[in-house]
């Protein structure tokens, strides 16, 4: 696996203006994504967790540039497209994808699989149509659907057929890097398992490097190779997914995994592991975002933010009392 980032994003930002009056001027701000840093390799999966509401999908379509940030770096294969036009973005497309999370708004209901699958291939694209209809047919081998289906129309497909087809037409240019924003929330638990499955093994085709969006942490631990947590805007916890159940540090992190149901009935349920709302991305409060819910907090998570640094074995942490690296700076001086 290659070690350079594929995806290198960088103290991305992201805020709405809150418009209203007569003149529409700006009264606040929505702070929906706020100085996220990450990397993703080829190849490679990130998950990234959180509640409704922390900014998760906003992030994905900063990604892909369906969104322009307020601020922030965004490098895909080392070149800096966090600024670039709709027109200079247009041959990126194809190395960049997403996979939506609600099958049944996703296709175009007017249209046929066919048409739905090469859509991708209508920016710039010198097939034919003969190719185009061919490669469509061989897409849909490929996650499990039949050729005949080509002709046929979303409506005639249940909710996991049609993420299939979803996620035929992100495959359809060859992608590098495949955005799955909650990709199986929509569905059946059984066919979760198949389209997790499918996904898997196409990485594996394709070489696929994958940004999984979820809010079930036990669906991420499985599928991905790292796993970053996201609370009001921020990252607050990026580690390695296997045992992370047993080994993350941040206290937000750990009500995550205490959330996710046991299947032993035999098991008592835990408590309810944090109390209290998520916070107003309009209103955030100072400090730690988090520290209004958080049974651990101290003085400094009151007036400071945390950042998050490296705790050790590519675990990186944004918590005061794990260590309290980076306090002393942090801290006004005598």
């Amino acid at each position: 696996m290659n070690h350079a980032p594929l995806l290198e994003v960088t103290d991305l930002t992201k805020h709405f203006s809150m418009d209203r009056g007569f003149f529409s001027r700006p009264t606040g701000w929505v702070k929906a994504v706020n100085g996220v840093s990450f990397g993703i390799r080829r190849g490679e999966s990130l998950g990234l967790v959180g509640e409704s509401g922390c900014g998760k999908s906003t992030l994905a379509r900063l990604v892909v540039r369906l969104l322009t940030p307020t601020a922030g770096s965004i490098r895909f294969g080392g070149r800096e497209i966090s600024a670039l036009d709709r027109q200079a973005m247009r041959p990126l497309r194809k190395q960049m994808q997403i996979i939506f999370q609600d099958p049944y708004a996703s296709l175009d209901p007017r249209m046929t699989v066919a048409a739905s699958v090469t859509e991708p291939l209508r920016n710039g694209s010198t097939f034919s149509k003969r190719e185009q209809r061919t490669l469509a047919g061989d897409l849909l081998a490929t996650v499990g659907l039949r050729v005949s289906d080509l002709d046929r129309y979303p409506h005639e497909f249940s909710g996991g057929q049609r993420q299939r087809i979803g996620i035929a037409r992100a495959l359809c240019v060859r992608p590098a890097i495949v955005v799955a924003d909650e990709p199986v929330s929509a569905l059946d638990v059984s066919i979760q398992a198949q389209i997790l499955n499918l996904m898997m093994d196409l990485q594996q085709q394709f070489e696929l490097a994958y940004l999984f969006i979820s809010h079930d942490i036990s669906i991420v631990e499985h599928f991905c190779d790292r796993i970053a947590v996201m609370y009001a805007g921020h990252l607050v916890e990026v580690a390695g997914a296997k045992g992370f159940h047993g080994a993350c540090r941040h206290p937000y992190a750990q009500a995550l995994v205490a959330a996710v149901p046991r299947p032993d009935p035999q098991v008592p349920l835990p408590p309810v592991p944090v109390e209290g709302e998520p916070p107003d991305p309009s209103a955030l409060p100072p400090g730690c975002p988090y520290h209004p819910r958080c049974p651990h907090a101290f003085d400094p998570c009151l007036d400071h933010r945390p950042p998050l640094v490296e705790a050790g074995g590519n675990h990186q942490v944004a918590c005061w009392l794990d260590g309290g690296r980076g306090l002393d700076e942090a801290l006004p001086k005598p």
